[in-house]
Formats: C-alpha cells, sequence, structure tokens
C-alpha cells in the first residue's frame, strides 16, 4: 500500500569510502569505510568521517578499523553496523510509512560466493527488504555511461581502495574479467615502505595518501614537483621533516602500477577478437579513485597501444551504476535465484 514511499538504495561499498546513491536523489552519502571502536565494551564509538580523522589518533581502548579489506568483508558485525549507519544517513527524511528499501550492493568480479553471501546478510542485517550484488566492473560501466546493454564491447578499469577491476562487458554482462588485490590502499603502502627503506623515516597511512594525490604519477612528471612531509625518525625516534620528489613517488609507485597494467592485458589477450576490435574504437575507460593517479592513462595507453579515457566522474561511477541499475532489479532478482538454485 506505501510502496511509493520506498526510496531504493545503491551502495558502493567500498574498501575505502562508501557512498550511497538514493533513488530519484543520486548521491547523498560519502564517508570512509572507516569505523572507531571502544577495545573493552566493544561499542562504536563513531563511523565514516569522524572515524577516519581517528586513524593513527586513538588513545588505547579506541581502535579505528576498516571492516573491508580488499573489497570483501574483514569483519561482519562491524561491517553490518557501518551498512545500517549508512543506510539511516541516507533516509535521514524517512517517512513513518516507509517501508524497508531495497538495497543493491557492489562486489568485487573475483569474490567468492560465501563472500558474496557475507556482503547480503550484512545488509539485510543493517535494514534492508531485500539486497542484491552487482559486480563493480558491471556498475562502474553503467555509471560511465558504456553501452553495456547492447552487442558491442567495452572495457572499464576500475581502481578502488582495495581492489582493481578490469572487464569487458556487452550485452549486459561480464564477458571476461581479473579482479587483483592490487589498488590505491596498495599504493598508500609502497609510499610507506620506500620512504621507510630509503629514509628511515615512518610515516602514515593519511601522509602517504597526500604523497599520491598531491605529487603522485604513473610516470616521471616533466617538472619535478616537491612536498614536505613529517615523520617518526626510525634512528633517533623523533619527529622528522624531509622533502620528497615526484620522482621518488613515482618510482615508489612502479611495482603497483605495472600490476595494474598486467592485469589489463591479460584481460585483452582474453578477450574475443570482435569485442577487442570494439574496444579500440571506443577505448579503455578508467573509474575509481586510481584513475585520477597522474598519467596513468598514458602509460595504459602507451602499454596496449589502445586509446584511454579517464571517465568524467571516476570516484561516482561505480555508486551512479549501482544506483541505476535498481531501474533493472529484475535482473539481478533472477540472476540471485539462478545462482542459489545451483547451490
Amino acid at each position: 500500500m506505501f510502496g511509493g514511499f520506498t526510496k531504493d538504495l545503491g551502495i558502493d561499498l567500498g574498501t575505502a569510502n562508501t557512498l550511497v546513491y538514493v533513488r530519484g536523489k543520486g548521491i547523498v552519502v560519502r564517508e570512509p569505510s572507516v569505523v572507531a571502536i571502544h577495545t573493552d565494551s566493544k561499542n562504536i564509538v563513531a563511523v565514516g568521517e569522524s572515524a577516519k580523522k581517528m586513524i593513527g589518533r586513538t588513545p588505547g581502548n579506541i581502535r579505528a578499523i576498516r571492516p573491508m579489506k580488499d573489497g570483501v568483508i574483514a569483519d561482519f558485525d562491524t561491517t553490518a553496523t557501518m551498512i545500517k549507519y549508512f543506510i539511516s544517513q541516507a533516509q535521514k527524511q524517512r517517512s513513518m510509512f516507509q517501508r524497508h528499501p531495497n538495497v543493491m550492493v557492489c562486489v568485487p568480479s573475483g569474490i567468492t560466493a560465501v563472500e558474496q553471501r557475507a556482503v547480503e546478510d550484512a545488509t539485510k542485517q543493517a535494514g534492508a527488504r531485500e539486497a542484491y550484488t552487482i559486480e563493480e566492473p558491471f556498475a562502474a560501466a553503467i555509471g560511465a555511461d558504456l553501452p553495456v546493454w547492447e552487442p558491442t564491447g567495452s572495457m572499464v578499469v576500475d581502481i578502488g581502495g582495495g581492489t582493481t577491476e578490469v572487464a569487458v562487458i556487452s550485452l549486459g554482462g561480464i564477458v571476461t574479467s581479473k579482479s587483483v588485490r592490487v589498488a590505491g590502499d596498495e599504493m598508500d603502502e609502497s609510499i610507506i615502505q620506500y620512504i621507510k627503506r630509503q629514509y628511515n623515516l615512518m610515516i602514515g597511512e593519511r601522509t602517504a595518501e597526500q604523497l599520491k594525490m598531491d605529487i603522485g604519477s604513473a610516470l616521471p612528471l616533466e617538472t619535478v614537483e616537491t612536498l614536505e612531509i613529517r615523520g617518526r625518525d626510525l634512528v633517533t625516534g623523533l619527529p622528522k621533516t624531509i622533502s620528497i620528489t615526484s620522482d621518488e613517488i613515482s618510482e615508489a609507485l612502479n611495482d603497483t602500477v605495472n600490476a595494474i597494467v598486467e592485469a589489463v592485458k591479460v584481460t585483452l589477450e582474453k578477450c574475443p577478437p570482435e569485442l577487442a576490435a570494439d574496444i579500440m574504437d571506443r577505448g579503455i575507460v578508467l573509474t575509481g579513485g586510481g584513475a585520477l593517479l597522474r598519467n596513468l592513462d598514458k602509460l595504459l595507453a602507451g602499454e596496449t597501444g589502445m586509446p584511454v579515457i579517464v571517465a568524467e566522474n571516476p570516484l561516482d561511477c561505480v555508486a551512479i551504476g549501482t544506483g541505476r541499475a535498481l531501474d533493472n532489479i529484475h535482473m539481478f532478482k533472477a540472476k540471485g535465484q539462478s545462482g542459489r538454485s545451483k547451490r
């Protein structure tokens, strides 16, 4: 009777950030996937942005954790609590007559059936009426306005926080894909380790992320840029300030970037020739936060010999695609039932 009051939701449940898309409104929540927990009582202290500010700055009895690791649930109960918080944030103006929403959640393409069930169960526990999953690269392709339902090949490379998803899509399905657990977080870790080796300096995740965003590049820049950072000297144990160049960050990111390039090449090798010709015409589309790494498109174009385009709104593509997929929810219902009957 009150079906008209329901606003179905699409959730991009990422390792680094979670975005919530409300049907008819667009993206209404954009917060880090971080939860701060009181270690003694196990009570949740903060979720999202306020919890992220606590990373590396909490007293002994409070721990700021990321319940998602490499795109999958590492801590079930905490993830369910986090999803519940984000759903309530998205439904602040909820009417008393409104029933629980259907929720579409995106998952990595390399996810196992057990991991997929964990996502669905956590979403239902958080208050969803029905939970459906959509593969991340498929959602990214929808969000990037690629013709996913047509008999033409589209290739998307979604570089998130925990995983890089590479997929060739045609006729509403993924023809071939590769999911590697190398992405934004791995880039940050590479920077931390590089500075530790070169300078005996320990820096935190936030500093590494700032270096990546401010002066990071997949190829050395024509004009070298520098950034001053602070960390803890591992020899003296005291705070220390040093200057880092963009060339050093490029070197630090080398292995991580090469792993992404390799995943793209492997996917292209498995791609049927007809679809490969389509991709040659349309180009490879980059989405996700990692797509913002400078010169990554140039490096990929040079390595594959194909045109590479960064999507118009790379950070939001997956969330927008997940939300738009709600319009074709009947297809995901059918997929879920056929998947269950096989198991």
